[in-house]
């Protein structure tokens, strides 16, 4: 396989991959990952002769990705995809594949403590970080945890293992590496080190002063649309390159990677890749987080209601396309610090890149997990708005689109699959609580997405009652061109 990918209709490696030292370990090999972050590296060797290689982990689940790229000798495929042309490049930036369950825990463990390792990454989802999104601070009782706690030596979680890792290379003289977060959260450095040092200190006190003090925590904003990967998506990909790659992987030509630059033992030269390296990467995360993911979730929800399956759909639905766009630029951008960039322009954007019609983005795949994201999508911005006196209708409506798609059934009598880690607190508030006012004020009161001071906001709960009561009477196709017919 590694001969055929390497004489594939596509970009391939013309430089020595054997010249590779596996500095990066990262946890969490999937999609978003293999189209974003290693793409940065894979130019960076091409281009730049940098020698900084992957070593990629799976702790749970995934274990047919982790044995795809053994099997290609840690090459993989990804497209860029757009309307009118697709083009391919193979990536042969990963130097070592391992699962935790499959290779065993010891073997990770053992290449995160190898010298040379400068920085462990991570794309593990919100829910990877076992934090409640409302305060960002790690839950001792998640269950991942609490197991953890009981035998730190042999961790299953992300924030065990990377305790673990530190403490043998504390333990052993070596320095420490630097712990980066790449996945969808505000401020996600900061969280990181809140989560890993919580769960340090719970163990060993004088390990968590050790970390404190010597390990960095850079936050970053990664941008890049990855749809899932579909059967027809690896179609696709063999058609262009003429080679069949089950670990490859499909996304939109943009890219963009915000970097907090402050690493305890080097980095590459990201910014020669493109990246921008920033001594302040929130403004940015934020303008992200609350005009995409923002815009984003409000498509997914409301749109999957409406019986639209793919994103660039609901951009064929002008209140649709006019909502998401006057959501971002009249209740997100007001809420942003961030200087120097035309808001204006994003939108625009972003209108065009939801408007891919070579992408596919699911609806349902952007739903998923939405208590984690709410939080910093919408939630965050509504206080703000609540503090200013300013208005909220669509992201009142985003969230009542939410609380409709939760309720597990679809305006047809459908069943809706909902997949989210706190699936059993909103199956209890939903069963325990009569369809109306009831649900609204039932699911508001679950603590780790609204926290203790939204539910008492009678303007809030207002709001999102008379948008949800909406949906439930006139759909969610009537209701958004209600909202936009009024603004």
């Amino acid at each position: 396989m590694q001969d055929t990918l390497l004489t594939a209709n596509a970009t391939v490696p013309s430089w020595d991959r054997d010249k590779l030292v596996a500095r990066i370990v990262h946890l969490g090999f999937g999609a978003f990952h293999r189209a974003h972050q290693a793409i940065y590296a894979d130019i960076l060797a091409a281009e730049q002769g940098s020698d900084w290689g992957y070593t990629e982990v799976n702790l749970i689940g995934g274990e047919e990705q982790i044995a795809c790229l053994k099997n290609q000798h840690n090459l993989f495929t990804v497209a860029q995809m757009s309307a009118d042309a697709w083009t391919a490049r193979v990536v042969g930036v990963v130097k070592r594949a391992l699962h935790a369950q499959v290779d065993g825990l010891e073997s990770v463990l053992a290449a995160m403590c190898e010298p040379q390792v400068a920085i462990v990454s991570m794309t593990i989802t919100e829910k990877g970080y076992c934090h409640s999104p409302a305060t960002g601070q790690l839950m001792l009782e998640h269950p991942l945890i609490s197991a953890d706690l009981q035998t730190p030596h042999q961790p299953k979680s992300a924030p065990g293992v990377i305790v673990e890792a530190l403490a043998r290379r504390k333990a052993a003289g070596l320095p420490p590496f630097t712990v980066m977060s790449c996945d969808n959260m505000p401020e996600n450095g900061h969280v990181t080190r809140n989560v890993i040092c919580a769960y340090a200190r719970a163990l060993d006190e004088a390990l968590a002063v050790w970390i404190e003090q010597n390990v960095t925590f850079p936050s970053t904003m990664v941008d890049r649309i990855v749809p899932a990967v579909t059967p027809e998506t690896l179609d696709k990909i063999e058609q262009i390159t003429g080679v069949r790659d089950p670990a490859g992987v499909a996304c939109e030509p943009f890219r963009q990677w915000v970097i907090e630059d402050n690493f305890v033992c080097g980095r590459p030269a990201w910014e020669k890749a493109g990246a921008e390296l920033v001594s302040d990467v929130l403004p940015f995360e934020e303008m992200k987080l609350r005009m995409l993911n923002g815009s984003h979730s409000f498509l997914a929800y409301l749109g999957y209601l409406a019986g639209y399956q793919h994103i660039n759909e609901c951009m064929d639905d002008e209140n649709f396309r006019r909502a998401a766009y006057a959501l971002m630029l009249n209740e997100q951008a007001p809420t942003l610090s961030v200087k120097g960039v035309d808001l204006t322009h994003y939108a625009d954007l972003l209108i065009e890149r939801y408007s891919n019609t070579g992408l596919r983005h699911r609806t349902w795949q952007i739903a998923m997990d939405g208590s984690q994201k709410l939080p910093q999508r919408m939630l965050d911005s509504v206080r703000w708005h609540l503090a200013h006196n300013s208005r909220f209708d669509l992201l009142a409506l985003g969230i009542a689109g939410w609380m409709r798609y939760v309720g597990g059934v679809d305006e047809q009598g459908n069943r809706i699959d909902v997949s989210d880690p706190l699936l059993p607190a909103l199956n209890e508030a939903i069963s325990n609580s009569e369809q109306g006012e009831a649900r609204v004020k039932a699911l508001l009161s679950i603590e780790d997405i609204f926290g203790n001071d939204l539910p008492h906001e009678s303007e809030f709960v207002g709001q999102i009652t008379q948008a949800y009561l909406s949906l439930l009477e006139n759909g969610a196709k009537a209701t958004v061109a209600q909202y936009i017919s009024a603004r």
